[in-house]
């Protein structure tokens, strides 16, 4: 038994090679069918890129997302992912849309715009960001959970098309653009799961990129792009006249931590103020109406009702959708409270004896077996998830006790991890945050002023995950920063212009106010 010793590299290596063997090169993904998204995938296979420069692992995750993006599991109508393909080639969803899903996807999508500058990718994320605010945000700003995948009792009834509507809808000219790009047929493109009979609705999706298409049809991208955003105007319109499925209007914490998180990182990583913006409100409607007469969080909300208390998933979501909000926002009260709830968390739910967080408080109702989840599933484990955050409240506070119960969690589950660490792709991630190269970056300046936005703007464009990121006012006195984070107390501007601290587990570069000069001391070496 080896669960004893740490894990290392290799463990990040095997987690590679099973996803490498799994991989479905005609179609992307890692299984036959059904497909599912599995962004931790994904976004493990990123930093592995980032880590070892192996460009397989880049391709995995390129080819999938792209396959997912033209895919039928993507609305090209309405936006948004649904749960699941049931075929290998992504066409025939589930047709549920689930708020974690969004979340999840949406940050593999702005990791690898980060990762490649690709700007298909940040559409995407546009796109996934706009079906949120407009169809699954409470009034009070938290998020709904999810929206079913019939209605009228037919599942997908809402989201096909039949060729003689489309025709009457659009016009010829129209219908036929749709037909051509969205492959539609007069009897309907696809079988219907249960029967295998085509049934004359049709799925959009593409079967090549739209830069493809244009090629083709000898226009250009912008022009085609602009004739189908016309379009697809006329399709949502007619859409919304539709019964719509049941919308599960429950705002759930954990989920909502999730969603916060992905709106943060998009807000700094696209440049968009309205991001970080619906991301604090939710944050600050869960910090106002969602806590129990102590300050514990409540996992759920509906209709002016907050109960039942929280579960590990509840407090590790949302403590990291507040760590993504301090580095978008610099809002210290963000931080300050992913330090009491992490704290919260440690006090109710750490098992003492072999480490890991138990998923029911220790005052919860009373159960025979109090289990500890790890497995990354459809959505990370609440361990997974925790052991990120408290690697990265440790390197933002240097507070190296945060780092041991980090590496406790990793220690207490790594017998499982070692039978099969694919399976573990998110607990991965802190493993490898925590093995390093990883950064502290310190940036001296005002917020509102010019040089200090170009020096976040540079730092955020850029794909470096495994590094925290502290705004620290000029001026000697001290601040609440200076506070959490006390290495930053004697950092000082230069020249009075913005300055940036790279550092590593605390030792700090000579202080730089060249932004571009910060990026090349945030150059991992590449093996």
């Amino acid at each position: 038994d080896m669960s004893g010793e740490a894990l290392g590299t290799d463990i990040l290596d095997q987690a590679y090679e099973q996803l490498a063997r799994r991989f479905d090169d005609k179609y992307g993904g890692f299984s036959e069918s059904p497909k599912f998204p599995t962004p931790h995938n994904m976004l493990f296979l990123l930093r592995y890129w980032a880590r070892t420069g192996n460009q397989k692992a880049l391709h995995m995750v390129e080819k999938t997302l792209q396959a997912m993006g033209q895919g039928g599991i993507y609305d090209h109508v309405g936006f948004g992912f649904h749960r699941y393909a049931t075929d290998e080639r992504w066409l025939l969803p589930h047709f549920e849309k689930m708020l974690y899903d969004q979340a999840l996807i949406a940050m593999t999508y702005l990791e690898a715009y980060q990762a490649t500058g690709k700007k298909e990718y940040a559409e995407t994320v546009q796109q996934i960001f706009t079906y949120v605010l407009r169809d699954m945000t409470s009034p009070e700003g938290g998020f709904f959970s999810a929206e079913d995948a019939d209605s009228e009792g037919v599942e997908g009834k809402f989201y096909v098309w039949e060729w003689k509507e489309l025709q009457k809808l659009l016009g010829d000219s129209d219908a036929e653009l749709v037909r051509v790009v969205f492959n539609v047929k007069p009897d309907g493109n696809f079988k219907e799961e249960a029967t295998g009979e085509l049934t004359g609705a049709n799925i959009l999706h593409l079967d090549k990129p739209i830069e493809n298409i244009a090629k083709e049809m000898d226009i250009s991208i912008d022009t085609l792009k602009n004739r189908l955003a016309a379009i697809r105007e006329k399709l949502y319109a007619e859409r919304e006249t539709r019964v719509h499925p049941h919308k599960d209007d429950k705002v759930l914490t954990d989920w909502n931590g999730l969603m916060i998180a992905a709106l943060a990182k998009g807000a700094r990583v696209l440049g968009k103020r309205d991001y970080a913006d619906a991301a604090c409100k939710a944050a600050d409607f869960i910090l106002a109406s969602m806590r129990d007469s102590h300050g514990r969080l409540l996992h759920r909300y509906r209709k002016g009702d907050a109960a039942v208390s929280a579960l590990v998933d509840d407090y590790a979501f949302f403590v990291w959708g507040l760590l993504e909000l301090y580095e978008t926002t610099f809002d210290v009260s963000y931080l300050q409270k992913a330090i009491t709830l992490n704290q919260d968390m440690l006090t109710k739910f750490w098992d003492n004896r072999s480490g890991g967080f138990y998923y029911t408080a220790d005052d919860g109702e009373t159960l025979l077996v109090r289990k500890k989840e790890i497995y990354d599933g459809a959505t990370p484990s609440g361990n997974s998830v925790a052991a990120l955050n408290l690697i990265r409240l440790a390197r933002i506070s240097a507070n190296t006790d945060l780092e041991k119960k980090a590496n406790m969690v990793t220690s207490a589950f790594a017998g499982n991890v070692r039978q099969f660490p694919s399976a573990y792709t998110q607990l991965l991630m802190a493993l490898e945050f925590g093995i390093g190269p990883a950064y502290e970056v310190v940036i001296v300046g005002d917020l509102g002023g010019n040089d200090t936005q170009t020096m976040l703007n540079k730092l955020q464009s850029t794909y470096v995950p495994n590094k925290v990121v502290i705004l620290r006012p000029p001026g000697n006195d001290s601040t609440p920063i200076s506070q959490i984070a006390e290495y930053t107390k004697d950092q000082t501007e230069r020249d009075g212009k913005a300055t940036a601290y790279v550092c590593r587990n605390f030792n700090c570069s000579m202080p730089t106010t060249d932004p571009d000069k910060m990026l090349e001391l945030l150059e991992t070496k590449k093996q």
